[in-house]
């Protein structure tokens, strides 16, 4: 089975009322379409994760991002491929998140996490983000 290795970010901000919230999108494109999931994308020839993040939210979103620590690395079987998802903690540095390849996006908090559907390799780092939002 082909692995495909890609990396996302966990974009996260602090809500008026103090709360953490962390960035979703909901994808426009391919056999996922309409899932939910963090931003990211496919690493590159000679790209660090951390490179190919910054790169990925560039080109998708318009913004500029800061790498903080690897969250997990998330190993998940879909039907046709292995998915090897690298996820980072990531903060805006400038830009205003625009959507260039998604359908829509929305800041979650702790207790939003299961308003949206989550593609099947995010799940489980949904499961994480309980714990430490």
């Amino acid at each position: 089975m082909k692995t495909i290795r890609v990396v996302a970010a966990v974009i996260k901000v602090t809500n008026e009322k103090g709360e953490p919230m962390i960035f979703a999108t909901q994808r426009g494109y391919g056999d996922f379409k309409g899932g939910w999931e963090f931003p990211g994308g496919k690493i590159e020839a000679g790209e660090t994760p951390q490179e190919a993040l910054v790169r990925e939210i560039k080109e998708e979103l318009e913004t500029e991002i800061a790498v903080g620590e690897l969250i997990e690395t998330v190993e998940y079987d879909y039907p046709s491929f292995h998915l090897s998802m690298d996820c980072f903690w990531a903060k805006i540095v400038s830009g205003n998140l625009v959507l260039k390849e998604h359908e829509a996006a929305k800041w979650l908090t702790r207790d939003e996490l299961d308003t949206v559907e989550w593609l099947p390799a995010d799940v489980a780092l949904i499961e994480k983000m309980r714990v430490v939002m």
